[in-house]
């Protein structure tokens, strides 16, 4: 049986909204101006470590962003994430197809959980991985590797053949190459074509009817 990991922000749910919202409380919260709305969609989707010091923020105060952002977001701003149009339907497609479906992102667990349960997806996913709120599993490549092993733990094919990833950012196609796996990457979330083809991604597709028809034929 194949399965298909998709992202979570920007791939399944707009969370653009939420994230400004407490990015912006925890910057100003920690005395740094507030950051246009082009800087924010610009580091959501890898994890903020990675993504602040873009921003402005000093090494020293990253994990004290991260800690405001994380405690308004959890109380606010995590239900602020709404499905992109298609994307249930999709999922429903593609469970009636036979294939198995994974969720796979940078997002802590914590809060990505609540969010798939919120948009009503829950039922979809077999194997749900995230980031850890210490951190210690954040990275894409990480957090593909938790999937592939729940994949395992199920008696269920782990190969690179039968496993694809979704995402919308250039670190779900480099996360996905680490584990040999071919990757999608979607241009409805916060990414671009050129990132993509940058990044080395198997195609882009601008729709989820033409996903859906993509993951047909690479499923057979």
């Amino acid at each position: 049986m194949k399965t298909v990991l998709f992202d979570l922000d920007g791939t399944l749910c707009d969370s653009e909204v939420g994230i400004g919202e407490s990015l912006i409380y925890a910057m100003r919260q920690m005395g740094y101006s507030v950051p246009s709305a082009s800087q924010i969609r610009g580091i959501i989707g890898p994890p903020f470590a990675v993504g602040l010091p873009r921003i402005g923020v000093l090494p020293e105060d990253v994990e004290k962003v991260i800690a405001v952002y994380r405690d308004h977001y959890q109380r606010e701003g995590a239900l602020r994430s709404t499905a992109y149009s298609g994307i249930t339907d999709l999922l429903q497609t593609l469970t009636e197809q036979g294939l198995t479906l994974g969720v796979a992102t940078s997002k802590p667990e914590a809060s990505a959980f609540p969010i798939l349960d919120h948009l009503g997806m829950s039922p979809f996913f077999r194997v749900r991985a995230g980031a850890t709120l210490d951190d210690r599993r954040s990275r894409k490549a990480d957090v593909i590797a938790h999937a592939l092993d729940q994949l395992r733990n199920q008696g269920q094919s782990a190969e690179k053949d039968d496993v694809l990833m979704v995402g919308d950012r250039e670190h779900d196609v480099i996360g996905a190459q680490s584990h040999g796996l071919s990757c999608v990457g979607v241009l409805w979330g916060y990414g671009s074509e050129a990132e993509f083809l940058a990044a080395g991604a198997t195609t882009v597709v601008s729709t989820t009817t033409e996903l859906g028809q993509w993951i047909s034929l690479w499923a057979g």
